[in-house]
């Protein structure tokens, strides 16, 4: 299926002869003939679909886990030195907690309170107490949990949290993933990356929790205020679900947040444990883990150990992370026994005015304070955490500190109450201290948080974004180059891909996704020193012309080829309407060059080199640049286009012909109807397939979306009309007939369907449907059985001349819209008056 741009309009047709033979997956799949052993009426059969099944369970779990959360529980607990129990088992006395966990009325609890007071720590020795009771009792019970991170783009969305808990739910519960393989069959991987994502999540969530057989389910998610996508519809999920099933247990933590609490309101039998309120049992805890952290300090004598206790025990205002910075700061080797009381009083109480403190001894640092700023800064606006390699990368270093990992990490502990280092990965220690650097402190903080501001970005935050993106590319035209893991053959999938080690992309893997988006939000800055990187012949226009296809290679390496779409098609709308420069017509032609071989680059990286130079018109820019990376073992090569012809994306995954194509109102999906029996739906946008529906069982031959695009329509030649939900891909409602629907359309007002045999009436939330004849004045037109005729309410009312035969045709209101197999497109306009 092909798209075909013809003068204003946007039309899409599919006019090839025989069957496509496709791949939807994310890897290789290849179609073979199979010859073996036939077994049959034997134990094998049983034993072969078992291993199939749990082939593709272990596939949909493998797509479905964006990050394992036991393994951020495990990070966020070593980061934090350690789980004390001290610290936390004063909630199980709490009578709110006692409640929520007794009382099968009561299903959410709400644990809230301001930064540093160890909400996070809180949950993890809860998520453990309720694991040992669920190992201890006869029957297990699941707890899925999900720690938020604000400064982690991959795990600060509602998406990823419904990600997360389906996920170790689905593990627990083997039999809780049927709920996912359910829509995943029809989707694949798709399911989780397209733009209906949290809409299919959260109802495969809904049918999970309401699953008969479900097992007393504790659901905990840590910092909702650090979800910083889609939260209010996370917490809408979280306040309604507890009222649909009483054997699940939710909690949920945050910060004082009114729109939290605005978001958690409907839930109105929830029991809220605020630290604030609590300040007796925080302050025994935070008392305990003082003595704690005391008793892990040098060998002090009893008086130092006393002071010290005595000064924190008095500052700390029930914070416990305000105690480990300051704990951090006197474990230094460099702090000599009798300088630590002279040393603990240059730390002020609250966090903020601990932040203030920090910052002024790194602006005191006599020769590294830049160097820490400028970490400082990088690591402020970056869309995840980074590892050192790439650290090295976004910032310059001087040659014996960039040579030499462990002078790198004494610079990263020189900004140790701002930044921690786990596993060669830079994490800020809290969100809190990221917000005091990006001006976001509390409002005590008055003017420091703009002068902090002003310190870290001195021209501002978009002066930062150039050098990360100015540096980015000038690493990447260093780095990439052809075949950089060593794969050779042409085919090789990208899914059997080894990472060799060491790793030739360490330094450049968040360089290669996120270059462009820092490239964007550097353009509003007025720094006139540099020179336009979007000028012809300037370094974006350069490294397109030599290292295109390698990123491209690299892309796909790192499974980033859909960020590479949107990253090369955010740039063509960055350069605007300037089609006269060079570059547009370049970075135009690497877009219609990405979304032409986007699949086949993705499921085998050489094929950069191969197909896709061997297919390309002879006149892309991309295939002259790259002319000598093209395939010496093909002597002869195809005959092909002279330009990109107006086919902006071929669309592959039906495995026969296509009969009907329909966009969506606001052109956000195409749906196809194919004799292969499916419909698909794909983002036009970037050519993925966003689901597979099933259930009919001939051929579909049309296919239509509703005025308002919730409801996608398909008739078939088994007799039958479907209603479709096309975000989630079930059916809704199925329609007999008495004979093949080959054209369908709703009416203007939604309430109707307009076919061959009458107008069909829609009725929501049943079964319920109802023919109804034509007797109104509107007339349906539509093309006749032999394509010689338009027809009106079934009667032949314009013949047409051979050449102007369709293939195919759609009507929109009073507007018929014919495509021709030579790929021509014609419209006609059409009165109510006949």
């Amino acid at each position: 299926m092909s798209f075909y741009n013809s003068g204003s309009g946007f039309s899409n047709a599919n006019t090839g002869l025989g069957p496509q033979y496709n791949n939807n997956a994310a890897g290789h799949q290849y179609n073979q003939n199979y010859y073996g052993p036939f077994y049959s009426g034997t134990d094998q059969e049983p034993e072969r679909l078992k291993r199939e099944k749990e082939e593709k369970d272990q596939q949909c779990l493998k797509h479905l886990r964006l990050t394992n959360p036991r393994d951020d529980k495990s990070r966020i607990e070593r980061t934090k030195g350690g789980l004390l129990q001290d610290s936390y088992r004063w909630v199980f006395n709490n009578a709110d907690f006692q409640q929520w966990r007794d009382d099968s009325q009561h299903q959410l609890l709400w644990i809230k309170g301001d930064p540093g007071k160890g909400k996070t720590m809180l949950l993890c020795g809860i998520i453990n107490e309720l694991d040992q009771g669920s190992t201890a009792n006869a029957h297990h019970c699941n707890v899925a949990y999900f720690f938020c991170q604000a400064t982690d783009s991959r795990i600060n969305n509602a998406t990823a949290v419904l990600r997360g808990l389906i996920y170790v739910l689905s593990d627990q519960q083997p039999s809780i993933l049927s709920h996912v393989r359910s829509e995943y069959d029809r989707a694949g991987e798709g399911l989780f990356k397209d733009p209906n994502t949290w809409d299919a999540l959260s109802r495969i969530f809904t049918n999970i929790l309401q699953d008969q057989d479900l097992r007393t389910t504790y659901l905990i998610i840590d910092a909702l205020d650090e979800c910083v996508e889609e939260q209010s519809q996370l917490l809408g999920l979280i306040a309604q679900e507890p009222s649909g099933s009483s054997q699940v247990k939710w909690i949920v933590s945050s910060r004082n947040w009114p729109r939290i609490e605005k978001g958690l309101r409907v839930a109105t039998t929830k029991l809220i444990v605020s630290l604030e309120l609590n300040a007796k049992s925080v302050t025994t805890a935070v008392d305990a883990f003082i003595r704690y952290k005391v008793d892990q300090l040098k060998e002090y004598n009893l008086a130092t150990k006393r002071a010290v206790y005595d000064y924190l025990h008095s500052n700390a205002q029930n914070t416990f992370l305000w105690v480990a910075l300051v704990c951090q700061a006197l474990a230094d080797e460099e702090v000599e026994e009798w300088h630590v009381q002279e040393i603990l009083r240059t730390f002020p109480p609250g966090l903020d005015a601990l932040y203030a403190r920090m910052k002024q001894i790194i602006i005191s640092l006599p020769r590294d304070s830049g160097l820490c700023k400028d970490i400082l800064a990088v690591t402020a606006i970056v869309h995840r955490p980074i590892s050192l390699h790439e650290l090295a990368t976004l910032i310059k270093l001087p040659n014996n500190i960039r040579n030499n990992p462990e002078f790198l990490e004494a610079i990263i502990g020189l900004c140790g109450s701002f930044l921690t280092l786990r596993d060669q990965t830079v994490y800020f220690v809290h969100q809190s201290a990221k917000d005091f650097l990006l001006g976001n402190a509390s409002d005590k903080a008055g003017n420091q948080a703009l002068e902090t501001f002003k310190w870290i970005f001195p021209s501002g935050k978009e002066d930062v974004n150039y050098t990360i993106f100015s540096r980015s590319l000038d690493a990447m035209s260093t780095t990439l180059r052809r075949d950089i893991y060593g794969l050779r053959a042409p085919g090789f999938p990208s899914d059997k891909v080894q990472v060799p080690n060491p790793d030739p992309l360490a330094t450049v893997r968040y360089s290669c996704v996120y270059w462009v988006d820092h490239l964007c939000y550097s353009v509003s800055s007025t720094n006139t020193k540099r020179h336009n990187p979007l000028q012809d012949n300037g370094v974006v226009h350069t490294f397109l012309e030599t290292k295109y296809l390698y990123w491209l290679e690299a892309l796909s390496l790192l499974q980033a080829m859909p960020a590479g779409v949107v990253a090369i098609k955010k740039l063509e709308s960055l350069l605007g309407g300037n089609n006269q420069s060079q570059l547009s017509k370049l970075v135009w032609d690497a877009c219609r060059f990405a979304l032409s071989y986007k699949s086949i680059i993705e499921q085998a990286p050489l094929q950069a080199y191969i197909s896709a130079l061997v297919f390309a018109p002879s006149r892309s820019l991309m295939k002259r640049n790259f002319k000598g990376e093209e395939p010496e073992w093909i002597q002869t090569k195809p005959a092909v286009e002279l330009n990109w012809n107006a086919c902006l994306q071929t669309l592959e995954g039906h495995s026969s012909w296509v009969h009907s194509v329909a966009f969506s109102p606001d052109g956000q999906r195409l749906a196809s109807g194919s004799k292969d029996k499916t419909i698909k739906i794909w983002d036009p946008a970037s050519g993925s397939c966003l689901q597979t529906l099933e259930g009919h069982r001939d051929t579909v031959y049309s296919v239509a979306f509703s005025p308002d695009g919730q409801r996608l329509a398909s008739g078939s030649g088994d007799q039958t009309i479907k209603i479709w939900d096309p975000a989630s891909g079930s059916c809704l409602q199925t329609i007999p007939t008495t004979t093949s629907i080959t054209e369908i359309s709703f009416d203007p007002t939604n309430r109707y369907l307009r076919t061959k045999v009458g107008h069909i009436k829609i009725v929501t939330e049943t079964t319920e449907r109802q023919v109804v004849l034509d007797n109104s004045e509107s007339h349906s037109y539509n093309l006749g059985q032999d394509k010689s005729w338009i027809t009106c309410n079934g009667q032949n009312v314009l013949w047409l001349p051979p050449n102007y035969r369709p293939s195919w045709c759609y009507v929109q209101g009073q507007m018929i819209s014919f495509i021709c197999a030579s790929g021509q497109i014609w419209f006609i306009g059409v009165s109510q008056d006949i």
